[in-house]
């Protein structure tokens, strides 16, 4: 092999382009790596699953047990927050309820008898009679929950409370919402993955997922995540495979929702892995630019395997100690395709 030959595929670049150019490299050596599938899915509940608590009562609230914290276990009829308004300038609406009942029971009694004395109008009578149904509503929809505490104000199901949305001593307005209770600590996050995808699903272990309503990814392994199932087979009107994990219910993650996921394979020791802007691409063939000696670098093809977003993996081309040039790649590779070996750089 002649000298020219030798150095044919070598390209010039100098320290001064590699300094404009930012250029980077990396010295390869296998490490542990786990590829990741990008797709997209959706977090989804049981059908039935949750319950809004809300006030039945305007006043200040009182947690009923002082160890009420989201994800607290309440049973069905269970009071989980008294509601007071002893101490307000209005007076408590439990205690006016029942006062306004008792007046508006007299009042009819009264009303009935002069009715059918034909002293008032069926009408006039009528309408006390609306007033008292009102008053007795009122009154009914507290009296059998009005404690020490207040009105007491229970959860209709057996399950957990996921999210507390006032705090202990705020003053709430009847209606307002006060709890989340579920009943399962559980959620479901569906991956659906293309077709393309499937050969590589037996490796997946677990997921990141990002809801479509927040920039917060969250990691299935920190919240007790676990796959369920894999498809073994598309769904009959799409092309996607669904893929199914469950992991605890804590957190504001909206049932239904659509979310960016991240299925993440198991663990693999000793792969050969180079970040993904090491890689150029020509016609359909894939390379690196390898330093081969100061101002000296090499094209090399290489074949990709599973890429983790950052990173991909590489199955053949690359060994221990190459070393690689990460930033600057592109600079490389126009420096490659204007390089004929200046004469003097073979003068050893």
């Amino acid at each position: 092999m002649d000298d020219k030959e030798k150095h044919a595929d070598e390209i010039v670049f100098t320290h001064e382009q590699a300094e404009a150019a930012g250029l980077r490299t990396e010295t390869v050596k296998p490490a542990e790596f786990r590829f990741v599938i990008k797709t997209g899915g959706q977090i989804l509940a049981a059908q039935g699953d949750e319950r809004t608590i809300a006030a039945t009562a305007s006043g200040i609230v009182t947690f009923a047990k002082t160890t009420t914290t989201e994800g607290s276990a309440v049973k069905a009829g269970e009071t989980v927050v008294g509601i007071s308004a002893k101490t307000l300038q209005d007076g408590d609406p439990a205690v006016k309820a029942k006062a306004a009942y008792e007046a508006a029971k007299k009042e009819l009694r009264r009303a009935d008898k002069l009715v059918s004395d034909k002293i008032i109008s069926e009408k006039e009578f009528e309408q006390i009679r609306l007033a008292y149904e009102t008053a007795r509503a009122a009154y009914q929809g507290t009296a059998g929950s009005v404690t020490a505490k207040g009105v007491s104000v229970s959860s209709p199901i057996t399950g957990y409370i996921k999210s507390l949305l006032v705090n202990n001593g705020e003053y709430v307005n009847v209606g307002q919402a006060i709890a989340v209770v579920s009943q399962n600590k559980r959620l479901t996050l569906r991956a659906d993955v293309p077709e393309k995808d499937f050969k590589d699903l037996h490796s997946i272990k677990s997921a990141n997922f990002k809801p479509a309503y927040e920039n917060t990814a969250y990691s299935l392994d920190r919240l007790n995540g676990r796959l369920i199932s894999y498809g073994r087979t598309a769904t009959a009107n799409s092309a996607f495979i669904p893929v199914t994990f469950e992991f605890d219910n804590i957190g504001s993650f909206v049932a239904g929702s659509y979310a960016d996921i991240y299925l993440l394979s198991d663990r693999r020791d000793n792969i050969i892995s180079v970040p993904l802007s090491a890689i150029t691409e020509e016609q359909g063939l894939k390379y690196v630019y390898l330093q081969a000696g100061h101002d000296i670098f090499r094209k090399r093809e290489v074949t990709t395997g599973m890429s983790d977003g950052k990173r991909i993996e590489i199955t053949k081309g690359l060994k221990t100690g190459d070393k690689v040039v990460t930033t600057g790649t592109y600079q490389v590779k126009m420096a490659a395709s204007s390089t004929s070996i200046p004469q003097h750089s073979h003068n050893h």
